[in-house]
């Protein structure tokens, strides 16, 4: 194993295979992922946002909602007695309360470890991403979902789904960034595993409480994807830069 010189303590040790090539290997252009993916998560945000302001609805929505209640009752959720308590504490992991600990707990437990940059890129992520969800909703202004009652409360616009959107982008960037830093490639696999399946759940969990049309979720899966994948790219160009020697 090669020597860590001070600079990449500094940066966290290089995981992956692709800040531990050989120099002289070629690598993906990650500057230009990261933009891309930023642009990204804002074009998919602004042309649904657009479409639905100007009262567009979806088709889909309707049909994934209703099948998701009892035929004349729409009250009722479909599944087994427990599975609404069930949905409840899961989409409660989206919430803005538990999303807070989560990211403050995680960057404490970083700069204790001294992994700076990976803390940086978590806090950098994390706090931005809220911040465009937030834009998002207040441009947008859709109304949540009459179609069916709401089995939770709920006081903010509808699009994009903040919980969707929001588990993406902290779950998925703290997940992405901190697999830099995991030197054993099971481990990075179950962290990403594990994370998508937490942020689904609470995504759909939504839907079926009923405070969110399935295009919401979609959009802020979507958008938070793209947000967590940016700063990824954003990582790993950092963590290639400062690896490379000095002239």
């Amino acid at each position: 194993m090669q020597p860590v010189s001070p600079l990449e303590t500094l940066a966290d040790t290089p995981a992956t295979p692709d800040q531990t090539a050989p120099a002289g290997v070629s690598h993906p252009p990650y500057a230009f992922i990261a933009l891309a993916a930023l642009a990204g998560a804002v074009l998919v945000i602004t042309l649904l946002g657009t479409t639905i302001a100007r009262g567009t609805q979806f088709a889909f929505d309707r049909a994934i909602m209703l099948a998701l209640r009892t035929p004349g009752d729409l009250a009722t959720p479909i599944g087994p007695r427990g599975l609404k308590q069930a949905m409840v504490d899961v989409t409660a992991l989206g919430g803005e309360t538990v999303l807070t600990v989560v990211v403050v707990l995680a960057i404490g437990f970083l700069l204790a470890s001294r992994h700076l940059l990976t803390a940086a890129l978590v806090f950098g992520g994390t706090v931005s991403g809220s911040i465009a969800v937030q834009v998002g909703k207040r441009l947008v202004g859709r109304e949540r979902p009459a179609l069916v009652d709401h089995l939770v409360e709920v006081s903010s616009a509808s699009f994009p789904s903040g919980h969707a959107s929001n588990s993406a982008i902290i779950y998925l960037t703290m997940a992405l960034t901190v697999m830099q830093i995991v030197p054993r490639q099971a481990a990075r696999w179950f962290l990403f595993v594990a994370t998508l399946a937490l942020v689904g759940t609470i995504g759909a969990s939504r839907v079926y409480l009923g405070v969110h049309w399935p295009s919401d979720v979609l959009a802020g899966w979507s958008a938070g994807a793209l947000w967590a994948l940016a700063w990824w790219a954003l990582g790993s160009w950092l963590r290639l830069h400062h690896a490379r020697p000095g002239p």
